[in-house]
């Protein structure tokens, strides 16, 4: 660790999830923008904070999405 500490204001994310997701599953991510990638779908956008961070990655999980990674851009 290099004594920094985390990231606390907005940062751009890349989120996958697998599968090819359709326009209503995708309206669960009005700030975020959206691509398929493969057999992925690439979420992209700026995230005011960690909170949001998890919210996103909760209605992930709330909707039976497999994540795939979460990365900061």
């Amino acid at each position: 660790m290099n004594g920094e500490h985390p990231r606390s204001g907005p940062a751009r994310y890349e989120i996958r999830v697998r599968g090819r997701l359709g326009e209503l599953m995708l309206g669960a991510f009005p700030d975020l923008e959206a691509h398929i990638d493969g057999h992925e779908t690439v979420l992209r956008g700026v995230l005011r904070d960690q909170s949001a961070l998890h919210g996103v990655l909760t209605q992930i999980e709330s909707l039976g999405l497999e994540l795939v990674s979460v990365r900061t851009l």
